[in-house]
């Protein structure tokens, strides 16, 4: 089911035997618009309240009432997973030792979204795990959702609007659609929804994002409400009208 990011961030992270901490953040290839990682705040526990990383992997099915996400790590699995520096980006040679620590399959050794699969959780039993370092695209770059929430938006005709938050698949951590916030442009400022597909270019220094869509194609987009992704048909509804092929392979 598509869920909003906003509404599953701060979602307590519950171990095998304790709470590892709170979800602050998630981290997306911005190549194919997959999310690889969880980012922890373990300020209650972990000396140094260092960031830690939990993969999409180590994550059970989610406890939408509890807004709580299952891990299946313990706390000390992960105390002793290998340190990450909080100021500088996210290396492969790290994710390769991360992966190897936990004894999971690497997610870009195939051409599926993960690995050779379209979801997640079977990497927890693979044991394919030679070195595989220089499979990965120099392309690919790990971005924080927080980070580009408030990026501004240029249509094919005028600049308008900003990223508010990222609609993602919670069975295989796709980011499908990303909500644009036009309180700045439309009148009264209604949100609206496109397509990752929608996105020409992403533009980091000026912090914006480049969209082949016209302005009135937007403005004129179906009402955007989350709660409706509970009915099948408002999606299909969303794909019709922006023309994108249909994404049920797996229904």
């Amino acid at each position: 089911m598509l869920r909003s990011l906003n509404d599953i961030s701060g979602f307590q992270l519950q171990g095998t035997d304790e709470e590892i901490g709170q979800c602050q953040d998630f981290l997306f290839e911005d190549q194919c618009w997959v999310i690889r990682y969880l980012v922890a705040d373990t300020n209650k526990w972990l000396p140094g309240a260092r960031k830690v990383l939990i993969s999409p992997i180590s994550v059970g099915e989610p406890d939408w009432e509890q807004n709580r996400f299952p891990v299946n790590l313990t706390r000390e699995e992960v105390e002793n997973s290998p340190s990450l520096d909080d100021h500088q980006p996210i290396s492969h040679q790290y994710e390769s030792e991360l992966f190897k620590y936990y004894g999971y399959g690497f997610y870009w050794t195939g051409d599926g979204l993960w690995g050779t699969y379209p979801r997640p959780t079977p990497l927890v039993d693979d044991n394919v795990l030679e070195d595989a370092t220089n499979l990965k695209p120099e392309d690919r770059h790990l971005r924080s959702a927080e980070a580009v929430k408030g990026y501004g938006i240029q249509s094919s005709d005028t600049k308008f609007g900003h990223i508010d938050d990222f609609i993602v698949d919670d069975d295989n951590w796709t980011i499908p659609y990303i909500v644009i916030d036009t309180n700045n442009w439309l009148p009264g400022g209604r949100k609206v929804l496109i397509s990752h597909e929608s996105i020409e270019a992403i533009n980091w220094a000026d912090r914006s994002i480049t969209v082949n869509l016209s302005t009135q194609k937007i403005e004129d987009s179906p009402l955007f409400s989350a709660e409706m992704f509970s009915d099948p048909e408002y999606e299909k509804s969303i794909r019709r009208y922006y023309g994108l092929n249909a994404r049920f392979a797996h229904d």
